[in-house]
């Protein structure tokens, strides 16, 4: 019943900006809310979580850099990325934990992801 999709990849020289979007739909009682990514081989990585209090998490390869936001009303995250480097390369990934009524428990729900490619 939870519907999670990204928006705002692309292609970006080095050292430029993107902002990423999400927005969960079917419930109105998400919790915590992140992003995710994964570059060819490897394992997908943590980025930057944000609860619904508003407190953020990133990765230390991230800080300084990115910034993640919500909004609550809309269940919408947002990741902006500022001074992107090569390695920032990668699918990314939104998460959605959401608290299904009718279950009674937390469910997390992903995006289908959405490509940034930094050239060098």
């Amino acid at each position: 019943q939870v519907r999670v999709v990204e928006s705002g990849g692309g292609l970006v020289q080095a050292g430029g900006s993107l902002r990423l979007s999400c927005t969960a739909s079917g419930s109105i009682f998400i919790n915590d809310m992140g992003w995710y990514r994964q570059a060819p081989g490897n394992q997908r990585e943590l980025v930057a979580t944000i609860s619904r209090g508003g407190i953020t998490n990133y990765a230390d390869s991230v800080k300084g850099r990115f910034t993640i936001s919500r909004d609550n009303a809309a269940n919408t995250v947002s990741l902006q990325m500022n001074s992107l480097k090569p390695e920032d390369t990668a699918v990314y990934y939104c998460k959605a934990v959401a608290y299904i009524r009718l279950a009674g428990r937390e469910s997390d729900y992903w995006g289908q992801g959405t490509q940034v490619t930094v050239s060098s």
